[in-house]
């Protein structure tokens, strides 16, 4: 039987929960529990992999609702989970041999320009002078 995409095995969960940044409950106004990251991962992975609008996330998956995921990805991204987790993964397939350079591909829209794209000189009018206003003198 197959494993929908978006469910977060125990195997990726043990590497990725350590990159999560740790949240501690406020003692005094607590509010309201925080959904569990794994539920919140799973409902990323659903949205992302369906395509879905994160506000059509549906609540009876238990992801809870998708302004919270979204939310998360977020909070996540600024924190920098992604490039660490990238870089878990690149490590790890290095240390197997597994990464094969030779096919790699250097796509433009994600290399950075080191020394950027020269500005574009403001435009010279080619019309004549405008006419001065009638209404304002």
């Amino acid at each position: 039987m197959a494993v929908a995409p978006w469910v977060v095995s125990d195997a990726l969960w043990e590497r990725i929960e350590p990159l999560l940044p740790k949240v501690e409950r406020r003692y005094r106004f607590p509010g309201r529990k925080r959904l569990p990251d794994r539920q919140a991962l799973q409902g990323i992975l659903f949205v992302l992999h369906t395509g879905i609008a994160w506000r059509h996330l549906p609540r009876e998956l238990g992801f809870g609702s998708g302004s919270t995921c979204y939310r998360r990805l977020d909070e996540w991204q600024r924190a920098g989970v992604w490039e660490r987790l990238h870089q878990l993964v690149l490590c790890e397939l290095r240390a197997a041999g597994e990464l094969e350079w030779s096919r790699a591909v250097a796509d433009s829209s994600h290399v950075q320009a080191k020394k950027g794209a020269p500005r574009r000189a403001r435009a010279r009018l080619i019309e004549p002078d405008p006419a001065p206003s009638t209404t304002s003198w």
